[in-house]
């Protein structure tokens, strides 16, 4: 399942998009509402600079914290796809 990456603590508020931005810090962005877009930019809330690992999944928990889960992948991975094609 999920396992916490960095202990961070983020109290959320309602109205507001947590995730981790591509520095890997803690950063919120005010939702928008039917078809009308936020007027305000994304802020950083927690600076934490986690580095991410490919094929996983990296969300912002209940407790406010940084947790990553393995993503699951349909069909077959890329490399056995390829030694597949040389085969035939």
């Amino acid at each position: 399942m999920a396992s916490k990456v960095a202990k961070v603590g983020v109290k959320k508020e309602e109205g507001w998009l947590y995730y981790l931005d591509k520095k890997g810090n803690v950063s919120r962005a005010k939702m928008g509402r039917g078809r009308k877009p936020s007027k305000t930019k994304p802020q950083t809330v927690a600076k934490t600079a986690v580095k991410r690992v490919s094929g996983y999944l990296y969300f912002i928990d209940k407790a406010g914290d940084v947790s990553m889960a393995k993503m699951s992948r349909k069909g077959r991975k890329k490399k056995a796809k390829k030694a597949a094609r040389k085969k035939k």
